[in-house]
């Protein structure tokens, strides 16, 4: 089986409606593993697809869970490789909120995206807070998982802000994934701007 035959069965079993409401569908799961494969500790494969699927899924077999559980472990690594390409990674979705973000793939992707970086929250900020956060700062934006703090409140109304934002999101990932699986080269992203 290739791996976008792979890829689409794995889409379909997560986007179906029977699993856990809170297990992760297509989109969201991405934007997990990703996290994870930016993640400066490495998480054990069982930890991360239970916590995926917040409950075991009712697979048909154990044959339909083995390769369930290969396809995520190959997106991880597919995810993982393109992190480490000179090229932006690319998300499974739009780099736009849309006029209902809540109902946006992009916001799926971004609260995804932060589950995997809540996992091990601690080991993301210990060594460099305030470059993470900065970079973070868009895809917890996007996420909505923080409006209710005033900060993020006051920049999520400003439309024009977030979809600049966003926008940026694939080089965000790959600054991130250059700070802390390649601590020696500093990204780009990181050098002050000319003013």
């Amino acid at each position: 089986m290739s791996f976008a035959e792979q890829m689409s069965r794995l889409q379909t079993f997560l986007d179906a409606d029977d699993l856990h409401e809170e297990a992760l569908d297509y989109v969201a799961a991405h934007g997990y593993l990703t996290a994870l494969s930016i993640c400066p500790e490495p998480v054990g494969e069982r930890e991360w697809i239970d916590a995926l699927f917040a409950e075991p899924p009712h697979y048909r077999d154990d044959i339909e869970r083995d390769a369930i559980e290969i396809a995520l472990v190959q997106l991880k690594a597919h995810i993982a490789r393109q992190l480490a390409s000179d090229d932006d990674p690319e998300l499974p979705c739009e780099l736009d909120l849309g006029d209902d973000p809540d109902d946006s793939d992009l916001r799926g992707w971004c609260i995804g995206f932060m589950e995997g970086v809540f996992l091990r929250e601690a080991v993301w900020f210990e060594r460099a807070e305030d470059e993470v956060s900065e970079l973070l700062l868009p895809i917890m934006v996007a996420s909505g998982l923080f409006d209710e703090q005033p900060e993020f409140d006051e920049i999520a109304r400003d439309v024009d802000l977030v979809d600049s934002m966003v926008a940026q999101i694939p080089e965000l990932l790959t600054a991130l994934f250059l700070l802390f699986q390649a601590p020696d080269e500093k990204p780009a992203l990181l050098k002050p701007r000319p003013h």
